[in-house]
């Protein structure tokens, strides 16, 4: 197998990976001009940029390359001091470009009504593959879905076989509560790079309260962005998608101050990342949310 099919099985696979290459030299080095070698994400490497110290910083920086997702060059002068490096005393210089494979993003989507097709239309043009999920056929299928790589017509089925990753991003959006928590009980457990749930934050709020009475841990859904999206004052469900897909690229690009519309929880705690870019009102609204829903809970 060379580099390339390997890239493409880690990318099916929804793996990630450093790609290093050789892209200019100047006098004698180890090596040539597009040596690659590649640098998975467990630490093992295949091919070759010419040993030594070169393979071993350039090994060093692929850690920092994947957990940036952004791109590198790396400039080494091997001169002809025996002391600078076991193997390579050379006199020359070398430039190495240090990138990202990453696998195409997938968000799968529960829940198949309205708000459901215009979140599919609009992440997949902004390149997210798409997977649809509902119980029921008629709003979970291929004519509905033209774009989806993947459609299950079963909550359970789809929690067997899915297994999220950094690649993978979350969106519930089903018909009622009782699927919104079944699906989130399951969901907050995987290791999804996004988790959103749609819903005004008095329902939010219900559903984690729910859910922990049953034993889920409260710190469990601090990453969960819900109200779902950024706010933009969407009403329409073409709107709401444009919103919710803002989010997802948000994450995926790792953008910093978006004002996201998710709930904070706990008067006096530190703001996590979803609340630290809200406003001070929307703050505000969310503990008096907290407030309201606890007193009708004890009533």
């Amino acid at each position: 197998m060379d580099l390339f099919e390997e890239v493409l099985r880690l990318r099916r696979e929804g793996k990630r990976a450093v790609m290093a290459t050789i892209v200019h030299t100047n006098g004698s080095i180890p090596s040539f001009e597009s040596s690659r070698m590649l640098i998975r994400e467990d630490g093992s490497i295949m091919g070759t940029i010419g040993g030594g110290c070169v393979e071993a910083e350039v090994w060093a920086a692929a850690k920092d390359v994947l957990k940036a997702e952004a791109p590198r060059k790396m400039t080494f002068n091997l001169n002809n001091e025996a002391s600078y490096d076991n193997g390579l005393i050379c006199g020359g210089t070398l430039e190495v470009f240090v990138e990202p494979i990453l696998p195409q993003p997938i968000l799968y989507i529960f829940g198949g009504g309205h708000v459901s097709i215009a979140v599919a239309n609009a992440a997949h043009t902004a390149g997210f593959a798409i997977g649809v999920i509902d119980d029921r056929e008629q709003f979970a299928n291929r004519e509905r879905f033209p774009m989806a790589r993947e459609v299950y017509t079963s909550y359970e089925e789809a929690f067997e076989k899915l297994q999220p990753n950094a690649s993978t991003y979350i969106l519930i959006v089903t018909r009622g509560h009782r699927d919104d928590m079944r699906v989130l009980a399951w969901a907050v457990k995987t290791n999804a790079r996004y988790l959103g749930m749609i819903g005004s934050k008095r329902k939010v709020l219900s559903v984690y309260q729910a859910l922990e009475r049953e034993g889920f841990a409260p710190e469990l859904f601090d990453r969960v962005h819900a109200p779902v999206g950024v706010e933009i004052g969407a009403l329409t469900p073409e709107e709401i998608a444009i919103s919710i897909s803002a989010e997802l690229i948000a994450v995926r690009r790792g953008a910093a101050n978006v004002k996201h519309k998710a709930v904070t929880r706990k008067d006096g705690a530190q703001p996590d990342r979803k609340s630290a870019a809200q406003p001070a009102a929307a703050k505000s609204e969310a503990k008096a949310a907290v407030k309201e829903t606890a007193e009708s809970v004890s009533h």
